[in-house]
């Protein structure tokens, strides 16, 4: 797919300077840049290279003004960084535009399709399942009975949406996501067996959110498993039943959270994290990555370690753990100096 400067520059509302007929069909890093790709250039550090780059087009600010001839045709811009993304939003959306329904895929007679779906090959779309306008549905996606899906949803290859599951608008599902498994809940017997707990709650995932590749959410015990609107989740996360993750709030990937646990707005929570069950994380908290959190945690609280404490306290403290060695060596020839006590 091909794109001319002056095609751009109308996208960006941008002014050109050099040729409006260049064309593009690639992005590029503008120090890798070749003939017939785009590039951009936001960091002053970068400077230097858009006097050698071959990219046929790149994006600058309206304050750049050269001091030597230059080759690649400019298109001028308030912010180069947002217009650039801008640009990759808008040609994501011309590259996902898919409608259509292909074959092989098994549609339930009792499903109802909104408006320009696209179902890939090999989907399977269960009994009474409602899905909204603009929804794409990759191959090899299983939708089980009774799912509610909103508008223009994405659901990439390969991912599973158990019964019952409700998933609003606006929202992303990548690749091999899991909705709606049943949580890991067993009660142990007198004999060391374990008996499996019925799982017969469901999954509701919000408006806008977004969740990354081999992610698992699974299904209450009894009432909902609740992603809430605008959180973002990373890969391979795991989110247990009766979980529930307050708005905006962002995840990273191979975090764990335990069952019943509740996590407030707007909370960062870095890579590897494991949080236990049955406990409350508040507003705004901001967790390290590799962070163990076994306890209630307040709003606007910034926790490191396992089990976590106080962010600055942890950094204050790791210091002295990383000089420990010398620190007991130290107290050795301090006892050494000091007079022996026969009485002991």
């Amino acid at each position: 797919m091909k794109f001319t400067a002056q095609q751009i520059a109308d996208i960006l509302d941008g002014d050109i300077e050099g040729n409006p007929d260049a064309e593009v069909d690639k992005l590029s890093k503008i120090e890798e840049g070749k003939e017939g790709s785009l590039t951009f250039l936001s960091n002053p550090k970068y400077t230097a290279y858009i006097y050698e780059t071959e990219a046929s087009i790149c994006i600058v600010n309206k304050s750049f003004e050269k001091n030597q001839p230059i080759s690649t045709t400019l298109i001028k811009v308030e912010d180069s960084y947002e217009a650039f993304s801008k640009l990759l939003e808008v040609y994501n959306q011309i590259k996902l535009d898919k409608k259509g329904i292909e074959t092989p895929s098994s549609i339930s007679d009792s499903a109802k399709l909104g408006e320009e779906p696209y179902i890939g090959a090999f989907v399977y779309i269960g009994e009474n399942v409602v899905i909204g306008n603009k929804v794409k549905i990759y191959p090899n996606v299983y939708i089980g009975d009774n799912v509610t899906i909103g508008d223009h949803v994405t659901i990439f290859a390969g991912s599973k949406i158990y019964s019952e599951t409700q998933i609003g608008n606006h929202c992303t599902l990548h690749s091999g996501v899991i909705i709606g498994a049943d949580g890991f809940g067993f009660s142990p017997s007198d004999n060391g067996e374990y008996s499996k707990i019925p799982q017969i709650g469901n999954v509701i995932i919000e408006d806008y959110v977004d969740i990354g590749a081999a992610t698992t959410i699974d299904r209450a015990t009894l009432g909902s498993t609740i992603i809430r609107k605008g959180v973002k989740l990373d890969n391979q996360i795991q989110i247990a039943h009766n979980v529930e993750i307050g708005e905006h709030t962002a995840i990273a990937a191979q975090t764990g959270i335990a069952g019943s646990t509740k996590i407030g707005k707007n909370c960062l929570i870095g890579g590897q994290v494991g949080v236990a069950g049955h406990i409350k994380i508040g507003d705004r908290v901001k967790i390290q990555a590799q962070t163990g959190v076994g306890r209630n945690i307040k709003d606007d609280e910034a926790i490191q370690g396992s089990p976590a404490f106080g962010y600055s306290d942890f950094n204050k403290s790791y210091v002295h753990f990383r000089n420990f060695p010398k620190i007991i060596s130290r107290i050795d020839n301090i006892e050494k100096q000091l007079p022996k006590n026969e009485n002991h």
